[in-house]
This record gives C-alpha cells, structure tokens and sequence, in this order.
C-alpha cells in the first residue's frame, strides 16, 4: 500500500503470485516437528485449527479486502468499525509481532544451512550452538531488509520463487518420501495408526499449549491484503487466490507432519532440527545422501523468502498508515522504490536487540519456544480486532458493496475470535515438552513483553499531532469521515458514524 506513485502495469500481481506469496508468508516447514510429536492426532489439531481459524480467517479478509480496497488493509477495517485508536493498535500488532517472529523461522534457516555438514552429529552440534543461531539471523535479515528495500517488483518475484524453491518443493518432497517410505519400506510406522490416534491426549492440560502454536503456523493469510491494489481486478481474483493458498496450507502441513511423524521417534523430537533429520533419514533410504546439503539450501532460500514477504507486507501498510498522519513525520520517509525505509530500518535494529534472546536462554530450543509464543500472543490481538470488525461492519454499514460477501459472517467470525481468544489464552502457559527455564519467568517474560507492545502503539496514538499527517498522502478518508461532508445513504448509519473517534 506504500507503492510509489505512478507504478507500472508491469509491477502488477497475479493470482498465481499472490498464491504463492500467501503460501510462502504463511507455511513454514519449521512448525511440522511441533506438531510431528502428536502423531496421527497432529491431524485433529491442523483440522481444528483450520476450522474455528484458517476458514474463518481467509473468509473474513477475503471480504474486507475486496469491500475496502483503498489502501490501509487491517488498519483501514478495524479504523471503519471501531474508530483509528484501534485500527492503529490492529496495524501496530501486526507490525509488530513479526519482530519476534524473524529470529524464530531464521533459526530455522541457520539450523537448515548447519546440516548441509554431511556428518550428521557435527550438523547438529553446530545447530545447536547460540552464537551460530545469532550470527546467521542477523545476517540473512539484513540481507532480507535490502531486498524489500527495493521495491515490490523485486521482493515479489524473490518471494515467489524462494517460495517454490524452498518451501512448496521441499514440502512435496516430504510427502512423497515419507509415503513411500510408510508403504516400501518394509519398516512398520513409528506412531500409531489407528482411529483411537486420532484423538490427541487432552488428560495432560499442558500437552495441548504446543499445539496452540498451529494458530501462528496459519496466521499470515490477510497480510497480502495490503497488495490487493497492484491486482488487476482484485474483487474477483483475490478471493480465488485465498482459496487456493488456504488449501494448499492445509495440504502442505497435514501431509508433510505425518511424513515426518512416520519415521522420527517421537523422544527424539526436535523442534529446530527434526525436519532435517527426517530429510536425511529419508536420502539415506533412497540411497542419495547428497541431496541433504542441496535440500537444506533450499529450505534457506524458502526462509529468505518468507522473510522478505514478512519485512515487505506489514511495512507497506504501516507506511500508508504513518502517512495517514499516525506516526511522526521521521518515520515516512522513503526511498525512491516508494518503499518505508527508515520503518524498515527500525524495524530491523529492534529484531537485532531480540536476537539476543538466544544467548540467555537456557538453549535455542527454549528461545526459539518463547520468540514464537510472543508472536503467537501479539498477532491474535489483531486477529481478534479483525474478526470483530467484520461483524461489526455488516451492522454499521449494510449497504456498502460487498463484491465478495461471506456466507454466514457472523458465524465466521464468532468462530474465529473465540478460536483466538482460546488460543491467546493457552499461549502464556508454559509448554511440558521443553525446557524454558523457570515457568514463572517464562510467563513473566511473555507478560512483561506483551504488555510494552501493546501499550506503545496506544501511547503514541494518543500523543499524535496534525502535523504529523503527510500533505501528498492518498490515503483516503474513512467512510464515516465521508458521511460528515457529503451523503452517502445505507453505507452507515448515523449512529454509527458518531459513535467512531
């Protein structure tokens, strides 16, 4: 949304690039071997998840996006249902939790570039060391940051390739692999197959906090939404390349869990590293070793990947917000591919300060488990802002054109923001399958954190000044800011447009 002025056709987006954007922002191989430890159950899990979330969710976005196409995305929802305090605090959550996020899935990138070591105990011995982790994270985002930096004909086309380069192809590799090996090995499956199985273990309350983790491994599917604009006729492809992209998530972690459940014991579970012993395992069978190091280095690319289309979206609508006149004026410069460098750059030195999680813990492991908890919590308050607002919305603004309309919105959305609210809840409990130190300090840890990130955006709305709003944005006004100079009938009652603020 903070696209330079006068972009050309030529930077226009197809529904085969928004897939593949959406599938590279939202899978992540790095969550397979959480999910790996449940077995056969890890399918009501991903079921449930993609049921009261995933459904919902893209459904609820499809329709916000294509309904307020102006620039903004979930800024620019919740600011028409609730007001812009929080609309901003929805753009903040979402621009925020991805600092944590970033050194989570690039551990997963360091730890993937440790195994291209054919000696397997010296790969993991490197994986496992906190400097390396640190080192490679700083690097490669840096190396991420420059290339959103420059524009978004570059960082789409990096992102659509890393994506099927390091995420879809190893994904499908997963899945043959693994089947074949169920079926040809001649070696029976280490977990059970069995109806029975299907059913997770709920006795142990803190079995089911790991799992919670599966709301972030689908979270992402709206945040293309702020480049529903460089679509050529948006209101009827983007809703195609949402259903696509929600599909082939759903596929790609079903298929690829189980493949590593087959063959990994569940007691050697590893969350950073056991989906690249599972690749070796299974290049070991074939009786192609090689192709371990040649496939690590592409899941590094899926993560460079995935990291650009993280740096890039977010940033893009809190640029157009900044403009919008809710940041200081410092904050909206940009570079000459209209890109929000000086956000970008403090978006990164903040990242870089995290980083440093992974020295004090206790292990990577345990870093690794809080960074992505912390993200987990941060992204279901925008999701619950989100979800709330587009209930809200069809009550306040009923006759606004909808080209795409929910079917049974206020199902959907009840269902997802109850879903999230579940989920925010289980995140601050401590997980039993790892070790993060003191469980009252991991809680206080989360708490402590969360309640700076939400409070800052809140502070800053409230010290806003007018000066801050850029005299050439194009951000436009809100529906209810309309209603006040000119009348728009049935877009939204009275009552709803002064009760907004």
């Amino acid at each position: 949304m903070g696209e330079a002025k006068g972009q050309s056709s030529g930077s226009q987006m197809s529904i085969a690039t928004i897939v593949v954007m959406n599938i590279t922002a939202v899978v992540s191989l790095r969550f397979l071997p959480s999910e790996a430890e449940y077995g056969l159950g890890a399918i009501f899990y991903f079921a449930l998840a993609a049921v009261v979330f995933l459904v919902p969710m893209s459904l609820v976005a499809a329709e916000l996006a294509t309904t307020y196409p102006e620039k903004g995305g979930v800024f620019r929802w919740v600011s028409e249902a609730y007001g812009p305090r929080w609309g901003f605090l929805a753009m903040s959550m979402l621009w925020i939790e991805v600092i944590p996020y970033f050194p989570t899935v690039l551990t997963f990138g360091a730890v993937s570039i440790a195994f291209m070591d054919p000696h397997i105990s010296m790969a993991e011995t490197i994986a496992a060391n906190k400097w390396y982790i640190t080192g490679f994270v700083l690097i490669v985002y840096w190396l991420s940051v420059l290339i959103a930096l420059r524009g978004v004909g570059i960082f789409a086309r990096v992102s659509k390739w890393c994506g099927i380069v390091g995420t879809i192809i190893p994904a499908g590799v997963v899945v043959i692999l693994g089947f074949a090996y169920l079926f040809f090995s001649g070696k029976p499956p280490l977990i059970e197959l069995s109806w029975g199985a299907l059913l997770p273990d709920f006795t142990n309350f803190g079995n089911v906090v790991l799992a919670a983790s599966i709301f972030l491994a689908y979270a992402g599917m709206e945040m293309n939404a702020v480049h529903v604009k460089d679509m050529d006729n948006p209101t009827k492809k983007y809703p195609i390349a949402i259903t696509i992209a929600s599909l082939g998530t759903v596929a790609i972690f079903l298929l690829s869990t189980l493949g590593i459940a087959f063959i990994v014991p569940k007691q050697d579970i590893n969350l950073t590293q056991s989906l690249l012993l599972a690749y070796d395992l299974l290049f070991r069978w074939i009786d192609a070793d090689w192709l371990g190091s040649v496939l690590a280095v592409m899941l590094a690319f899926g993560v460079l990947g995935g990291v650009v289309t993280w740096i890039a979206g977010p940033n893009t609508g809190m640029l157009a917000v900044a403009k919008a006149g809710y940041l200081p004026r410092w904050f909206q410069k940009t570079n000459r591919f209209g890109m929000g460098s000086r956000l970008m750059i403090v978006q990164a030195v903040i990242v870089s300060i995290l980083s440093i999680t992974f020295v004090i813990m206790p292990s990577v492991q345990a870093a690794f488990q809080i960074l992505s908890q912390l993200t987990v919590i941060l992204y279901l308050v925008m999701y619950m802002l989100m979800f709330a607002s587009g209930i809200r919305l069809r009550q306040t603004q009923p006759a606004r054109p909808r080209p795409y309309r929910v079917p049974a919105m206020y199902l959907w959305a009840a269902l997802g923001f109850l879903g999230s609210l579940l989920a925010f809840a289980l995140s601050f409990v401590p997980p039993v399958q790892i070790s993060v130190g003191s469980p009252e300090s991991y809680v206080m840890y989360l708490v402590v954190l969360v309640v700076i990130f939400v409070a800052i955006p809140l502070v800053i709305f409230a010290m806003r000044k007018p000066e801050w709003r850029d005299p050439d944005s194009d951000f436009e006004p809100f529906t209810w800011e309309k209603e006040k100079t000119q009348s728009q009938p049935g877009a939204q009652s009275p009552a709803a447009a002064s009760s907004q603020s």
